[in-house]
């Protein structure tokens, strides 16, 4: 049966659906500009978790479960479960690691940084312009041979690694559920200001990431995959996905009375363009070396793919690093450590494309 969301009206239909769901969930509570963002939630997560104690990220974000599980329920139902691992996973791990960096630098993945543009944040235009040329650099190793090899076919239960994780996490924000006035239930941190602090109920959250995941599965819905199309084969199916998204959200959150265009006293970001736009360069290097954007990653870690789910570890454990290192940016600007970091990512990321091209040569 033919798949429709993998052709051009279907992941049009996609990515104007997630623009919509991405302005609905920020008219129901989540942070403005910030209704999906996969970087900025998988920092809320590990903030939750206790493994950095910035107290104004901590949140255990539903939407990352249902990406997961949605795109797990949507593989096996299309029998696309294909359970894989095996190919550089210290490198996927440290690529993970260094893209958190970069995002949390700009403030936001790819998916927040057009939801960004989406609500009249101009400051997005350098991060997207930053993540362009992060792909570029990245699609000039992929031309010269870059590749970490094949991954290999891999035992049925090692791909459900990642989904019961995320099922595991679930159990635990249903078991220690947010109190009022409290900063801990449980095992988990809570937020009691800042952008942690808002949030979609967690029945609605759960099932839009539900079905954005099942659909972004069969639609191979990918930021970074649309860009690095676009350059290397000049094709624009993903990237009409892309503009589908913009466009919605856009006229969403006129709707929705969510425009609020201009640089400055945006929500949840810094107006300082030479750091928007080199985090993204080093977020887009390393997306464009590992195979996707953090959304993709986390789609095929669903599917059964644990080279994506070492990725996504990364991102997490990332995170940890970018706040209890001061590395992360906030609205008054980059991190006092946030230049240093950037440029140790740029360098190892640009050693990994360049003996990773070398190593197939």
């Amino acid at each position: 049966m033919k798949n429709y969301f993998s052709t051009r009206w279907g992941i049009i239909a996609v990515g104007a659906l997630i623009g919509l769901l991405a302005a609905l969930l920020q008219k129901m509570g989540n942070p403005p500009n910030m209704g999906i963002c996969v970087a900025c939630f998988e920092r809320d997560i590990a903030g939750a978790l206790g493994l950095h104690r910035a107290e104004v990220v901590q949140y255990m974000r539903p939407e990352i479960m249902g990406f997961v599980l949605g795109s797990l329920v949507a593989a096996l139902l299309a029998r696309d479960f294909r359970p894989r691992t095996g190919s550089a996973p210290v490198i996927r791990f440290t690529l993970g690691f260094f893209a958190m960096i970069g995002a949390l630098i700009f403030l936001g993945c790819p998916w927040r940084a057009l939801l960004r543009l989406a609500g009249g944040d101009w400051n997005a235009i350098f991060g997207l312009l930053g993540l362009a040329g992060g792909v570029f650099i990245g699609t000039l190793f992929l031309r010269g041979g870059y590749n970490l090899g094949p991954a290999k076919k891999a035992p049925k239960f090692v791909g459900f690694a990642m989904p019961l994780i995320m099922a595991g996490l679930l159990v635990l924000a249903f078991m220690n559920p947010p109190m009022a006035g409290e900063g801990k239930s449980g095992v988990l941190f809570y937020s009691l200001k800042g952008p942690g602090a808002m949030y979609a109920p967690l029945f609605i959250a759960l099932a839009i990431g539900l079905l954005v995941g099942g659909l972004a599965q069969r639609s191979r819905f990918c930021t970074m995959g649309a860009l690095r199309d676009l350059i290397l084969f000049k094709q624009m199916h993903l990237f009409s996905g892309l503009i589908a998204l913009v466009a919605v959200a856009f006229l969403a959150n006129l709707a929705f009375g969510q425009f609020k265009p201009g640089f400055e006293g945006q929500p949840v970001a810094h107006s300082v363009g030479i750091w928007n736009f080199m985090g993204m360069v080093l977020a887009g290097l390393a997306f464009a070396l590992a195979g996707g954007c953090p959304g993709r990653q986390l789609f095929l870690s669903g599917e059964g793919d644990g080279d994506a789910a070492i990725f996504v570890v990364g991102m997490i454990v990332g995170a940890a690093f970018a706040h209890n290192f001061a590395m992360a940016s906030s609205p008054a600007g980059i991190g006092a450590n946030g230049i240093t970091g950037l440029i140790i990512g740029l360098v190892v990321c640009l050693g990994i494309g360049f003996f990773g091209m070398r190593k197939q040569a």
